[in-house]
């Protein structure tokens, strides 16, 4: 990927990576927990969430190396699922706030899908196509990067408020390690088997607004 696209796909990326933190620290405060907005970590300025190198370092390095893989981070967004209200069951909570970030990105997805459907319509600027057409594949990668079921991405979690309480021990265990297992499958190129389904649903959010708009 040269700079010209490097300078252009480091917005989307940047601003969905943020866009998905703010996103479990609002459905936190959504259900009575309001450590994440205490600490001014339920905003869309950037600030708050940078990650030097999972936001900005890794992404970039992501970026030149080959096979076109994305991937960051930004600092997790803490909450206390202690503060939950009261009808809120605790791991019901949990699953809802993990969810909240993949679910955010689906959403940016289909905003970045209707506006790259709309300017390939109606302007055919490239600068612009671009910069859209990376806005629905980050989001894609990112959203189903997060729902797969290894501590300490979302999918864990909502795997765990899915499964009954018998099954945490495993999940526990899964903690200590899931790091290191991610590292693992980044380092032998593993991962990049998740670009065959992402490229499906990220067609997928593309065939939406062109089936609408023809």
């Amino acid at each position: 990927m040269d700079i010209g696209n490097i300078a252009l796909a480091v917005v989307p990326i940047f601003f969905s990576i943020v866009f998905h933190e703010a996103a479990h620290g609002w459905m936190a405060l959504k259900l009575g927990d309001d450590t994440a907005k205490r600490m001014g970590r339920v905003t869309l300025n950037p600030l708050p969430h940078i990650d030097p190198i999972g936001t900005i370092l890794v992404p970039i390095v992501m970026m030149l190396m080959p096979g076109n893989m994305l991937f960051g981070w930004a600092k997790p967004v803490p909450f206390n699922p202690y503060n939950f209200r009261r009808e809120v069951p605790i791991r019901k909570g949990i699953m809802l706030v993990a969810l909240a970030g993949p679910v955010s990105n689906a959403i940016l997805a289909l905003v970045f899908s209707f506006l790259l459907v709309l300017s390939y319509k109606y302007t055919h600027n490239m600068v612009l196509l671009k910069f859209f057409q990376y806005g629905v594949l980050f989001n894609v990668l990112l959203g189903f990067f997060n729902m797969i079921p290894i501590p300490p991405l979302d999918g864990s979690k909502v795997l765990m408020g899915i499964l009954p309480p018998q099954y945490d021990k495993y999940f526990m265990m899964m903690e200590r390690y899931g790091f290191f297992i991610l590292i693992g499958l980044m380092a032998t190129g593993a991962l990049s088997i998740l670009m065959y389904p992402v490229n499906y649903i990220y067609h997928f959010f593309i065939m939406i607004p062109t089936y609408i708009f023809g």
